[in-house]
């Protein structure tokens, strides 16, 4: 990792209470910018609106607090950015990139030629080629990855783990960028939002390294600059799989409740292992 200024952030979803393995994003990312003298941003992902609370707000500023960690500028809502969102959607319209889908997640369920990529069933391009689509029918707005490889040629990016990653977006098939119920999807938010935060180092969890070849094609799409990446090794928890937001008892707000040390949490980030007896993912 390069000793330059840079600046991070940490974006989690209002959707629920943080747990111990956003406080690990929330660690890591706070310390690499401070060690060099960068900012370290907060961003709330509040773009699902069934499911975004602001109490959870509240609750993640107090839990990155009770952690010990301070963030530069003010809390940024996605939910105050759509205008950005929709003139990145609107670009990539113009120039033919993306398509309406009508398709429910039953339909793509039931499609026989869905094909199958690393996280289950791709969508099969069902309303690729749609003639006259009624636009006045509930929709979301898909990306045509293979014009948009066709345009952009290979690409790639620098992952701080693993060097130099060629970019596969394929992988992930035509993602959705603007749903039915919201109008941006998390894939063009956080390209857009981390552009204009002057985002140069991303760090997260390595459950989110496919996405990253989704994003490094919209930012040539859209001429956005590249960020370096950190995919952080996970959370195992005591059922063997990644610490997720089912594990509700090890919610920070219950940890807290409980006594624990925050202090002791972090200085197990620091230091390279788990807390509280749980263990990191394998290389």
């Amino acid at each position: 990792m390069s000793l330059d200024l840079s600046t991070t952030r940490f974006a989690p979803s209002p959707t629920g209470r943080l747990h111990l393995g956003h406080a690990m994003s929330a660690v890591l990312s706070h310390d690499f910018a401070r060690a060099r003298g960068g900012r370290f941003l907060l961003r709330i992902e509040d773009i699902d609106p069934g499911r975004a609370r602001e109490e959870h707000i509240a609750g993640i500023e107090g839990d990155l607090r009770w952690l010990g960690l301070d963030w530069d500028g003010p809390v940024v809502r996605q939910s105050q950015r759509l205008a950005l969102y929709a003139e990145a959607l609107e670009r990539l319209k113009l120039r033919g990139l993306v398509y309406p889908c009508f398709c429910t997640r039953a339909d793509i369920a039931r499609s026989a030629s869905a094909p199958h990529g690393p996280d289950g069933p791709l969508y099969p391009g069902t309303c690729r080629d749609l003639r006259a689509p009624d636009l006045d029918r509930p929709h979301a707005w898909r990306l045509d990855v293979a014009k948009a490889i066709a345009l952009t040629g290979p690409l790639s990016w620098r992952d701080e783990r693993v060097g130099t990653v060629a970019a596969r977006p394929e992988l992930l098939g035509d993602v959705v960028l603007a749903r039915k119920d919201a109008p941006v999807s998390y894939h063009l938010a956080v390209t857009v939002d981390d552009a204009a935060q002057g985002v140069t180092d991303v760090i997260r969890g390595e459950d989110l390294f496919l996405s990253t070849h989704v994003h490094r094609l919209l930012q040539d799409l859209l001429q956005l600059p590249t960020p370096a990446y950190h995919h952080h090794r996970l959370l195992i928890g005591p059922d063997g799989e990644r610490l997720a937001k089912r594990h509700g008892a090890l919610a920070l707000a219950d940890l807290r409740a409980d006594g624990v040390d925050p202090q002791a949490i972090v200085a197990a980030f620091r230091a390279g292992t788990a807390p509280l007896g749980f263990r990191l993912s394998k290389d």
